[in-house]
């Protein structure tokens, strides 16, 4: 069903995700792995390969900045707590799930 959601709709969508998760400082990466299989990082990760794919020149620094909205060492040390065991174990057990969505 995305064929019915046009370039410039999913686009306008992306910016707002992206938008949306630079505010959302609380919602950390180990926690969007953990509910959802992906974070702020595989999202830069699919930019980068999106944007080399298509001719253009994007390294992983530079996807990440993009997406986190600084340097991603910047996030780290201002936003990531301490990955606990169960935040782990979570986050393995959602993860696990994406081969399904391959």
């Amino acid at each position: 069903m995305t064929d019915q959601i046009s370039d410039a709709a999913a686009a306008a969508a992306f910016h707002r995700l992206v938008t949306h998760l630079q505010h959302r400082h609380d919602a950390e990466n180990i926690d969007l792995m953990g509910l959802a299989g992906f974070c702020r990082n595989c999202l830069s990760d699919w930019v980068m390969e999106a944007t080399n794919e298509a001719g253009g020149s994007m390294t992983k620094a530079d996807a990440r900045a993009a997406i986190h909205g600084m340097p991603a060492n910047e996030w780290k040390t201002k936003y990531q707590t301490e990955a606990t065991p169960e935040r782990l174990k979570k986050m393995k057990e959602s993860v696990a799930k994406n081969a399904d969505a391959s």
